[in-house]
């Protein structure tokens, strides 16, 4: 069975048509396996072993897990492991390899997770709602070819960079306390040690110092403003996983 698109709608979009065929078919397992050619499809029956112990929802094949070689580039490396602190930030259970694209789905995992996302943060955004609806994760080593060229239509710094950018966004939409409130502490209290040097600047020279003042008036006004958005929209998140809750109950 091929189940296609006319068009390419991203792998957030085609993430989300292989689910929600699993759920019509009802079957049991669930293999992602990226298209680039970099994985092993020989890795296939390791992720469903794993997956059929019982213990766990889903099974990620990781390309870091101590004592696996792996020959991957430098810049790669480093631009995996931010995305993988940036994910974490956004709520996801720690995992060796957030971005991996060779992952195994149990029945329970396939009726929870719903994507919302086309682009290439689906993937950080369906190990978020692992850990929001308390679904167990594992690991397995696997390995991943890096001598194949044009595995991707993107460059890699570019596709990184836009990963990050929609986790980033993902932290504020699901965890707007943090992200917005502690940026408009911090701007807040800025305006104050401004505001203190304005007066300290007046009162030594009798003259009034304009710079620093729209300084202080600026960063003060940009950090109320932020904090009160942290306050509405954490308040705004509660009501409605409140009001899921109670719909599921």
């Amino acid at each position: 069975m091929v189940v296609s698109h006319e068009k390419n709608f991203g792998y957030g979009a085609a993430l989300r048509t292989i689910f929600e065929k699993a759920k019509k078919l009802d079957i049991d397992a669930l293999v992602i396996i990226d298209s680039d050619g970099q994985h092993d499809p020989k890795d296939i029956p390791k992720l469903l072993d794993r997956l059929g112990k019982g213990d766990v929802d889903v099974v990620v094949g990781s390309r870091f897990i101590k004592g696996t070689q792996q020959e991957i580039p430098g810049y790669r490396v480093v631009g995996m492991k931010v995305l993988d602190k940036a994910t974490k930030m956004a709520g996801a259970d720690t995992t060796t390899d957030s971005q991996s694209g060779y992952r195994a789905y149990g029945k329970k995992a396939i009726k929870t997770i719903q994507i919302s996302k086309d682009g290439m943060s689906a993937g950080s955004e369906i190990l978020i709602q692992i850990a929001e609806n308390n679904l167990k994760i594992g690991e397995i080593p696997i390995t991943a070819r890096y001598d194949i060229e044009e595995t991707s239509s993107q460059n890699p710094v570019k596709h990184g960079v836009m990963v990050l950018y929609n986790i980033i966004g993902l932290i504020s939409y699901r965890r707007p306390l943090p992200a917005f409130g502690i940026p408009g502490f911090v701007l807040f209290i800025i305006g104050l040690i401004f505001g203190s040097w304005a007066i300290a600047e007046y009162y030594a020279t009798a003259q009034f110092p304009f710079v620093l003042a729209i300084i202080c008036g600026v960063s003060v006004m940009m950090g109320l403003l932020l904090i009160i958005a942290a306050l509405i929209l954490n308040y705004l998140v509660i009501f409605v996983a409140d009001q899921n809750i109670k719909k599921h109950t």
